[in-house]
């Protein structure tokens, strides 16, 4: 099945030593070295890692035949880790004003990044791919949805954490944007999904540790299996309103019932999500350094994915059914971590945040310069 270029969505506090620490990216361009600072939160660089692989997961999904889906199994993953994708970020947003620094950082770590691969995507798909892509920049093509939507949301920020009932607001928004038809930056997947990034804005770390008590986690498995059962009977279900780019007239609802639908949607994807982020380990892992670079796999995951297809991989998944989809599932991790590794992460963050690392080699030349001795005048 071919990937278009709106296919599929993918994508701090205090660790438990006692000091609040704010992770100001969910995505993180910079990979980090297996010694920590002792100030990031280990968490949430594993849920950026786990929600990040289940992105590289499901679009890996789309190599497969149509069949796979409708499967079960794709169902109950679009059910919910989009979502708690969205939950993180905006917890990991609260920081976020409309300060000089804020804003710049904006521009250096969402839209530049954004337009750099916005333009490589085009590129690859048109020289690769030969294919006929839309307008630029102004829609997003394939995953590129999140960065232009979390511009945006930063972006609400600070109008969200002043306003009172900030997350009824939001849940009516999205409510109302299913009515939305206007598509400029994903701006229906924007506003679909928008409750769930206000919901991260409003959560505290103590909810996070709440989470995280056993007999929660036992509710939450619980959840999560019920939710899994449910879906081989809702398997069947368009799939556009778990994508949440999809309006009420082109699923061919009306207004109340599209309401009604997406509320449905909504209360069903943050009860799994927030089951998901209670099963997350809180304490380090051999694999929490791998959750830093989490935004370079979610920029150049899909290279990979557009070249098996590119490559005629759909047509030997269809003939080698199931085997494909294991061949698939089992591989996409292996890619995520692959892209996370540090020796690759730390050379393909030159892409992902380009003023950055520029900046970061300048000041390290500074500080060479000045620590060379004077040379003798005698």
């Amino acid at each position: 099945m071919s990937i278009r270029p709106t296919e599929a969505p993918e994508r701090a506090g205090h660790p438990s030593s006692g000091h609040h620490v704010q992770h100001h990216e969910h995505i993180s361009a910079r990979p980090t070295r297996h010694v920590r600072p002792a100030s990031r939160d280990p968490f949430f660089d594993n849920a950026k890692l786990l929600l990040v692989t289940l992105v590289v997961v499901g679009h890996s999904w789309n190599l497969l035949p149509a069949a796979s889906t409708s499967s079960p199994v794709y169902t109950f993953l679009y059910a919910w880790h989009v979502p708690a994708f969205v939950l993180v970020t905006g917890y990991l947003s609260r920081s976020f004003s409309f300060s000089r620094r804020n804003l710049h950082k904006l521009v250096t770590t969402i839209v530049v990044p954004y337009l750099v691969f916005e333009t490589l995507l085009t590129l690859f798909r048109s020289t690769v791919g030969h294919e006929d892509l839309g307008m630029l920049y102004l829609s997003p093509h394939w995953p590129m949805w999140y960065l232009s939507a979390l511009f945006l949301w930063r972006l609400a920020t600070p109008v969200f954490k002043r306003v009172p009932h900030p997350l009824a607001l939001a849940v009516a928004v999205s409510l109302v944007g299913g009515l939305n038809t206007l598509d400029w930056l994903d701006l229906p997947r924007t506003l679909g999904l928008l409750p769930f990034f206000v919901a991260g804005l409003t959560m505290r770390r103590e909810h996070f540790e709440w989470l995280a008590q056993p007999r929660v986690r036992v509710v939450a498995a619980g959840l999560l299996a019920t939710g899994f059962v449910a879906a081989t009977f809702l398997h069947d279900v368009p799939k556009g309103w778990l994508y949440w780019r999809t309006g009420y007239p082109d699923l061919g609802v009306p207004f109340w019932l599209g309401v009604l639908c997406r509320a449905a949607v909504m209360a069903v994807a943050a009860t799994l999500a927030l089951s998901a982020l209670s099963l997350i380990p809180t304490s380090q892992r051999w694999f929490t350094p791998l959750g830093s670079a989490s935004l370079v796999v979610y920029l150049f995951h899909g290279f990979f994915v557009l070249g098996a297809e590119f490559a005629g991989f759909n047509g030997w998944a269809a003939d080698h059914w199931p085997l494909s989809w294991i061949l698939v599932t089992a591989l996409a991790p292996v890619l995520a971590m692959f892209l996370a590794w540090q020796p690759v992460s730390s050379r393909l963050t030159v892409f992902v945040d380009p003023v950055g690392t520029f900046s970061r080699r300048r000041a390290r030349r500074a500080d060479r310069s000045s620590a060379d001795p004077a040379p003798s005048s005698g």
